[in-house]
């Protein structure tokens, strides 16, 4: 069944983008391993054009980035969107978008409200001449009424629902429906999605905590978990991949 996977997403790609959303848990997988190398080597395994990490970067101290990215750019082509972040840190809350070909037109960093210290970053990147994208990679927090605090600032993003193209990749660490759900209030926007895909945890996925969201209706497709002996073991959450069609 992975082999056919593995061969619907070689035919698909060349008709569409292939974007994912990780959570690599600090590079410590499920058997408490800290092994970054490893964790760049399920990015490799995904091969993606576009991906946001999250939990990329200690969460104390200068926030130490803990991935080799010179490294996984010379063996992947993915580089980082820019960012203004202090410190050692690779990104922005531990917030990671990297990209292989394109051009970076905007980035902003947004704090989100809550208890805990949560953050966006929102880009706009003009992939491969194609129409620009706008892509939010964000890491909602673990408190109910924060996460309803943080999805109406993503939305606040967007003064309406049929401006540029845009998608939301995160760890929303929601799974919760119904009007307390932010969920429910990213639907405002984004609308209906595809059925939610489990990723965590990574060794026996029973939530839909990550997310790959857009506010086109059919302009993603093929959502699905990338699910490998590497990624069971790499984090506790599995990466989210699914092909963007501009």
């Amino acid at each position: 069944m992975r082999k056919a996977n593995a061969a619907a997403h070689k035919a698909t790609a060349a008709t569409g983008t292939l974007v994912a959303s990780y959570n690599v848990h600090k590079c410590i997988g499920v058997d408490r391993k800290f092994d970054p190398e490893r964790t760049s080597r399920v990015i490799r395994e995904i091969d993606p054009d576009v991906i946001a990490l999250q939990e990329a970067d200690n969460r104390f101290g200068d926030r130490d980035g803990l991935l080799d990215l010179p490294r996984l750019e010379r063996e992947t082509g993915l580089v980082p969107v820019p960012i203004s972040a202090t410190g050692k840190g690779h990104g922005w809350h531990g917030n990671v978008l990297l990209f292989k070909k394109g051009v970076v037109r905007d980035v902003h960093q947004i704090r989100l409200p809550g208890l805990e210290p949560r953050g966006a970053v929102v880009a706009e990147i003009e992939l491969n001449g194609s129409e620009t994208l706008r892509i939010i990679a964000a890491h909602l927090g673990l408190l109910r009424h924060s996460r309803s605090q943080q999805a109406r600032v993503v939305l606040d993003l967007m003064s309406s629902p049929d401006e540029k193209p845009t998608l939301l990749l995160g760890d929303l660490n929601e799974w919760r429906l119904g009007n307390r759900s932010a969920l429910n209030t990213l639907h405002a926007t984004f609308g209906p999605q595809p059925p939610a895909v489990p990723t965590f945890p990574s060794n026996l996925p029973l939530l839909a905590l990550d997310r790959i969201m857009t506010n086109r209706h059919g302009m993603i497709a093929a959502v699905e978990a990338h699910d490998t002996p590497l990624s069971r073991v790499a984090s506790d959450h599995l990466p989210l991949t699914a092909f963007v069609r501009l």
